[in-house]
Protein backbone atom coordinates (compact mmCIF):
# COMPACT_ATOMS: atom_id res chain seq x y z
CA UNK A 1 0.00 0.00 0.00
CA UNK A 2 2.71 2.61 0.59
CA UNK A 3 4.47 1.75 -3.27
CA UNK A 4 1.57 2.37 -4.57
CA UNK A 5 1.15 5.76 -2.52
CA UNK A 6 4.80 6.54 -3.58
CA UNK A 7 3.70 5.76 -7.43
CA UNK A 8 0.74 8.25 -7.40
CA UNK A 9 2.94 11.14 -6.02
CA UNK A 10 5.39 10.26 -8.17
CA UNK A 11 3.32 10.41 -10.83
CA UNK A 12 1.47 14.15 -10.02
CA UNK A 13 5.15 15.46 -9.61
CA UNK A 14 6.37 14.59 -12.38
CA UNK A 15 3.91 17.17 -14.90
CA UNK A 16 5.19 19.93 -13.05
CA UNK A 17 8.78 19.09 -13.31
CA UNK A 18 8.35 18.63 -17.39
CA UNK A 19 6.41 22.21 -17.73
CA UNK A 20 9.01 24.04 -15.12
CA UNK A 21 11.87 22.20 -17.64
CA UNK A 22 10.13 23.76 -20.77
CA UNK A 23 10.12 27.15 -19.79
CA UNK A 24 13.17 29.82 -20.69
CA UNK A 25 15.19 31.29 -17.61
CA UNK A 26 15.17 34.30 -17.30
CA UNK A 27 19.29 34.32 -18.40
CA UNK A 28 18.07 32.88 -21.65
CA UNK A 29 19.12 33.69 -24.87
CA UNK A 30 15.82 34.45 -26.05
CA UNK A 31 15.05 37.16 -22.91
CA UNK A 32 18.73 38.52 -23.27
CA UNK A 33 17.96 39.16 -27.47
CA UNK A 34 14.40 40.59 -26.64
CA UNK A 35 16.02 43.30 -23.80
CA UNK A 36 18.67 43.79 -26.13
CA UNK A 37 16.45 45.28 -28.90
CA UNK A 38 14.08 47.07 -26.27
CA UNK A 39 17.54 48.98 -25.28
CA UNK A 40 18.36 49.90 -29.23
CA UNK A 41 15.07 51.19 -29.72
CA UNK A 42 15.49 53.48 -26.40
CA UNK A 43 18.56 54.86 -27.16
CA UNK A 44 17.69 55.83 -30.59
CA UNK A 45 14.36 57.41 -29.56
CA UNK A 46 16.28 59.45 -27.08
CA UNK A 47 19.10 60.20 -30.34
CA UNK A 48 16.36 60.97 -32.36
CA UNK A 49 14.84 63.67 -29.73
CA UNK A 50 18.43 65.51 -29.20
CA UNK A 51 19.15 65.24 -32.91
CA UNK A 52 15.94 66.84 -33.70
CA UNK A 53 16.39 69.99 -31.04
CA UNK A 54 19.63 70.66 -32.15
CA UNK A 55 18.38 71.28 -35.98
CA UNK A 56 18.34 74.77 -37.09
CA UNK A 57 14.62 75.80 -36.93
CA UNK A 58 13.16 77.90 -39.29
CA UNK A 59 12.70 81.73 -39.54
CA UNK A 60 9.91 82.89 -37.57
CA UNK A 61 6.61 84.21 -39.40
CA UNK A 62 5.35 87.77 -38.11
CA UNK A 63 1.61 89.07 -39.34
CA UNK A 64 1.05 92.48 -37.87
CA UNK A 65 -1.51 94.82 -36.32
CA UNK A 66 -2.50 98.43 -38.08
CA UNK A 67 -1.88 100.40 -34.90
CA UNK A 68 -2.17 104.15 -35.97
CA UNK A 69 -2.09 105.60 -40.10
CA UNK A 70 -0.96 108.88 -40.65
CA UNK A 71 -1.20 110.62 -44.39
CA UNK A 72 1.50 110.28 -46.45
CA UNK A 73 2.37 111.66 -50.03
CA UNK A 74 1.28 109.73 -52.64
CA UNK A 75 3.74 111.06 -54.84
CA UNK A 76 6.76 110.32 -52.77
CA UNK A 77 8.28 107.62 -54.37
CA UNK A 78 9.95 106.52 -51.02
CA UNK A 79 13.71 105.15 -50.81
CA UNK A 80 14.60 105.36 -47.70
CA UNK A 81 12.89 106.49 -44.32
CA UNK A 82 14.05 106.82 -40.46
CA UNK A 83 12.26 108.42 -37.26
CA UNK A 84 14.88 110.86 -36.17
CA UNK A 85 14.04 113.30 -33.21
CA UNK A 86 10.18 113.75 -33.48
CA UNK A 87 9.95 113.86 -37.50
CA UNK A 88 10.51 111.65 -40.26
CA UNK A 89 13.67 111.95 -42.72
CA UNK A 90 12.67 110.67 -46.28
CA UNK A 91 14.25 110.01 -49.22
CA UNK A 92 12.81 109.63 -52.78
CA UNK A 93 13.59 108.54 -56.06
CA UNK A 94 13.21 109.05 -60.10
CA UNK A 95 15.29 111.26 -61.99
CA UNK A 96 14.00 114.67 -61.69
CA UNK A 97 11.57 114.00 -58.90
CA UNK A 98 14.46 112.65 -56.20
CA UNK A 99 14.88 114.68 -52.55
CA UNK A 100 15.64 114.65 -49.25
CA UNK A 101 12.85 115.31 -46.82
CA UNK A 102 11.67 116.39 -43.34
CA UNK A 103 7.73 115.49 -42.64
CA UNK A 104 5.52 115.92 -39.76
CA UNK A 105 4.41 112.14 -39.13
CA UNK A 106 1.22 113.40 -37.91
CA UNK A 107 0.34 115.41 -40.79
CA UNK A 108 2.43 114.33 -43.70
CA UNK A 109 3.45 117.92 -43.80
CA UNK A 110 6.92 118.10 -45.64
CA UNK A 111 8.93 120.66 -43.21
CA UNK A 112 12.11 121.09 -45.05
CA UNK A 113 13.10 119.54 -48.49
CA UNK A 114 16.38 119.60 -50.76
CA UNK A 115 15.79 118.89 -54.63
CA UNK A 116 18.52 116.41 -56.13
CA UNK A 117 19.91 117.29 -59.29
CA UNK A 118 18.06 115.46 -62.04
CA UNK A 119 20.84 113.10 -62.83
CA UNK A 120 20.69 111.63 -59.42
CA UNK A 121 18.28 108.92 -58.30
CA UNK A 122 17.89 109.13 -54.86
CA UNK A 123 18.16 106.00 -52.14
CA UNK A 124 18.80 105.17 -48.71
CA UNK A 125 19.66 107.36 -46.01
CA UNK A 126 20.67 107.11 -42.32
CA UNK A 127 21.41 109.69 -39.61
CA UNK A 128 25.02 109.21 -38.29
CA UNK A 129 26.65 111.59 -35.59
CA UNK A 130 25.44 115.00 -37.06
CA UNK A 131 25.26 113.96 -41.07
CA UNK A 132 22.75 112.26 -43.27
CA UNK A 133 24.00 109.60 -45.37
CA UNK A 134 21.98 109.13 -48.97
CA UNK A 135 22.93 106.87 -51.31
CA UNK A 136 21.88 107.23 -55.50
CA UNK A 137 20.98 104.47 -57.78
CA UNK A 138 22.99 103.72 -60.70
CA UNK A 139 25.34 107.21 -59.93
CA UNK A 140 27.85 105.44 -57.49
CA UNK A 141 28.10 108.12 -55.01
CA UNK A 142 26.44 108.83 -51.61
CA UNK A 143 25.58 112.25 -50.60
CA UNK A 144 26.06 113.56 -47.26
CA UNK A 145 24.58 116.05 -45.43
CA UNK A 146 24.00 118.28 -42.01
CA UNK A 147 21.66 116.85 -40.41
CA UNK A 148 19.79 120.24 -39.73
CA UNK A 149 20.33 122.69 -42.73
CA UNK A 150 20.45 119.34 -45.10
CA UNK A 151 23.19 121.24 -46.77
CA UNK A 152 25.57 119.24 -49.13
CA UNK A 153 28.94 118.09 -47.07
CA UNK A 154 31.06 116.23 -49.24
CA UNK A 155 30.19 112.73 -51.47
CA UNK A 156 31.60 109.41 -51.23
CA UNK A 157 32.29 107.04 -54.50
CA UNK A 158 31.13 103.28 -54.10
CA UNK A 159 30.98 100.43 -56.73
CA UNK A 160 27.71 99.38 -58.06
CA UNK A 161 24.64 100.24 -57.34
CA UNK A 162 22.86 101.76 -53.99
CA UNK A 163 19.74 100.81 -52.34
CA UNK A 164 19.35 100.82 -49.16
CA UNK A 165 21.13 102.49 -45.64
CA UNK A 166 21.46 102.21 -42.30
CA UNK A 167 23.77 101.80 -39.45
CA UNK A 168 24.74 99.57 -36.48
CA UNK A 169 26.54 102.79 -34.47
CA UNK A 170 29.31 101.39 -35.24
CA UNK A 171 29.08 101.22 -39.22
CA UNK A 172 26.79 102.15 -42.00
CA UNK A 173 25.14 98.80 -43.49
CA UNK A 174 24.10 99.11 -47.38
CA UNK A 175 22.62 97.23 -50.02
CA UNK A 176 22.89 96.98 -53.60
CA UNK A 177 20.04 94.67 -54.76
CA UNK A 178 21.64 91.77 -54.37
CA UNK A 179 21.95 89.22 -51.24
CA UNK A 180 25.10 90.71 -49.99
CA UNK A 181 25.13 93.56 -47.44
CA UNK A 182 28.14 95.59 -46.97
CA UNK A 183 29.52 97.33 -43.33
CA UNK A 184 31.01 100.45 -44.05
CA UNK A 185 32.93 103.02 -42.35
CA UNK A 186 31.77 106.14 -41.93
CA UNK A 187 34.50 108.60 -42.28
CA UNK A 188 36.06 106.88 -45.88
CA UNK A 189 33.64 104.75 -47.36
CA UNK A 190 35.72 102.14 -47.08
CA UNK A 191 34.00 98.57 -46.64
CA UNK A 192 34.95 96.69 -43.39
CA UNK A 193 33.31 93.71 -44.47
CA UNK A 194 30.56 91.74 -46.43
CA UNK A 195 27.58 89.79 -45.06
CA UNK A 196 25.88 86.93 -47.10
CA UNK A 197 22.33 86.52 -46.28
CA UNK A 198 20.51 83.66 -46.48
CA UNK A 199 17.42 82.20 -45.25
CA UNK A 200 17.65 78.29 -44.70
CA UNK A 201 20.27 77.60 -46.74
CA UNK A 202 19.05 80.02 -49.85
CA UNK A 203 20.45 83.04 -50.73
CA UNK A 204 17.96 86.45 -50.12
CA UNK A 205 18.64 88.86 -53.24
CA UNK A 206 16.89 92.18 -53.32
CA UNK A 207 17.56 93.25 -50.57
CA UNK A 208 16.20 96.83 -50.17
CA UNK A 209 15.74 99.68 -48.15
CA UNK A 210 16.85 98.75 -44.63
CA UNK A 211 16.27 99.55 -40.82
CA UNK A 212 18.86 98.45 -37.52
CA UNK A 213 16.64 97.25 -34.84
CA UNK A 214 17.25 95.99 -31.62
CA UNK A 215 20.36 94.10 -32.92
CA UNK A 216 18.71 93.15 -35.96
CA UNK A 217 18.94 93.98 -39.77
CA UNK A 218 15.26 95.08 -41.07
CA UNK A 219 15.33 94.88 -44.83
CA UNK A 220 12.56 94.90 -47.56
CA UNK A 221 12.44 92.67 -50.14
CA UNK A 222 11.53 94.27 -53.73
CA UNK A 223 8.40 93.16 -54.91
CA UNK A 224 7.92 90.64 -52.28
CA UNK A 225 6.24 93.02 -49.54
CA UNK A 226 7.44 91.62 -46.61
CA UNK A 227 10.64 92.44 -44.27
CA UNK A 228 13.32 90.10 -43.50
CA UNK A 229 14.44 90.44 -39.66
CA UNK A 230 18.24 89.60 -40.18
CA UNK A 231 21.40 88.49 -37.20
CA UNK A 232 24.17 90.88 -38.74
CA UNK A 233 26.67 88.34 -36.85
CA UNK A 234 25.59 85.17 -39.41
CA UNK A 235 23.78 86.66 -42.59
CA UNK A 236 20.98 84.36 -41.41
CA UNK A 237 17.34 85.30 -41.41
CA UNK A 238 15.76 84.78 -38.24
CA UNK A 239 12.38 85.86 -39.22
CA UNK A 240 9.63 87.15 -42.01
CA UNK A 241 7.16 90.22 -41.51
CA UNK A 242 4.22 89.01 -43.77
CA UNK A 243 2.90 92.75 -45.14
CA UNK A 244 1.09 91.78 -48.31
CA UNK A 245 -2.35 92.58 -47.42
CA UNK A 246 -1.61 96.09 -45.94
CA UNK A 247 -2.16 98.10 -48.69
CA UNK A 248 -3.51 95.81 -51.59
CA UNK A 249 -5.05 99.38 -53.79
CA UNK A 250 -1.49 99.85 -55.37
CA UNK A 251 -1.58 101.38 -58.87
CA UNK A 252 1.17 99.70 -60.38
CA UNK A 253 3.82 96.86 -59.81
CA UNK A 254 6.52 99.57 -58.71
CA UNK A 255 4.16 100.54 -55.73
CA UNK A 256 5.71 98.31 -53.54
CA UNK A 257 6.21 98.43 -49.50
CA UNK A 258 9.88 100.59 -49.30
CA UNK A 259 9.99 102.13 -45.65
CA UNK A 260 10.78 100.98 -42.32
CA UNK A 261 11.43 103.60 -39.20
CA UNK A 262 11.47 102.94 -36.06
CA UNK A 263 11.11 105.29 -32.95
CA UNK A 264 13.59 104.04 -30.12
CA UNK A 265 12.12 106.20 -27.20
CA UNK A 266 8.48 104.71 -27.85
CA UNK A 267 9.30 101.40 -29.29
CA UNK A 268 7.08 102.39 -32.32
CA UNK A 269 7.41 100.66 -35.56
CA UNK A 270 6.21 102.61 -39.24
CA UNK A 271 6.16 101.41 -42.84
CA UNK A 272 5.31 102.38 -46.10
CA UNK A 273 5.72 101.97 -49.63
CA UNK A 274 6.16 103.97 -52.77
CA UNK A 275 3.76 106.23 -53.65
CA UNK A 276 1.55 104.91 -51.15
CA UNK A 277 -0.99 107.72 -49.37
CA UNK A 278 -0.72 106.32 -45.86
CA UNK A 279 2.28 105.45 -43.75
CA UNK A 280 1.13 102.91 -40.91
CA UNK A 281 2.28 102.64 -37.19
CA UNK A 282 2.19 98.59 -36.72
CA UNK A 283 2.27 96.07 -34.51
CA UNK A 284 3.95 92.63 -35.01
CA UNK A 285 2.21 89.17 -33.54
CA UNK A 286 3.25 85.78 -34.06
CA UNK A 287 2.03 83.13 -36.22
Amino acid sequence: MARLRRKRASAQVSPQVATDAGRPSPSSPSRRWIGGVVLVLVSLGIVGGVWWLLQPRGPQIFGYQVVNAFPHDPQAFTQGLIYYDGFLLESTGKYGESTLRRVELESGRVLQMHSLAEDLFGEGITVFGDRIYQLTWRNRVAIVYDKQTFEELGRFPYDGEGWGLTDDGTHLIMSDGSATLRFIDPEDFRVVRRLLVRSQGRRVDRLNELQYIHGQIFANILYQDRIARISPKTGEVTGWIDLRTLWPGRRDRESVLNGIAYDQQNDRLFVTGKNWPRLYEIQLTRR
